[in-house]
């Protein structure tokens, strides 16, 4: 059975050519969950995106990791018209997503710890 594929194209999603937003990932990873939760794949479609800043792929593929496995998300979720910086930063985030997601509990105890004026 072929698995069906779902393409996001962002900037129809969010009206502009900017992703910089918490809310507008949040709005972007209940697209993407509502796809995974189905066994479906998604190519999230990044052409005419001008500027994409950590909150948002924070917000719309980061918190994936608290959900999915990591397998999980590299078989399902596509990214096309990326361009190559954007997907360096997209690394840091999924990268410190992992690591937060395996240690919720002691990284929020260390960042308590550590930054106790931090919100």
């Amino acid at each position: 059975m072929e698995t069906k594929e779902n393409k996001i194209v962002l900037s129809d999603v969010l009206k502009t050519p900017f992703a910089v937003s918490t809310e507008e990932g949040d709005e972007v990873f209940k697209l993407i969950d509502s796809f995974f939760q189905k066994q479906e794949n998604v190519i999230l479609d990044f052409d005419k995106i001008h500027l994409i800043v950590s909150t948002f792929f924070n917000a719309s593929i980061g918190q994936l990791y608290g959900i999915y496995p990591t397998e999980f998300i590299q078989k399902h979720l596509s990214l096309i018209n990326i361009a190559a910086d954007d997907l360096a930063i997209l690394k840091k985030v999924t990268d410190r997503a992992k690591e937060y997601f395996i240690d919720k509990e002691g990284v929020e105890n260390f960042l308590k710890t550590h930054f106790p004026n931090a919100e």
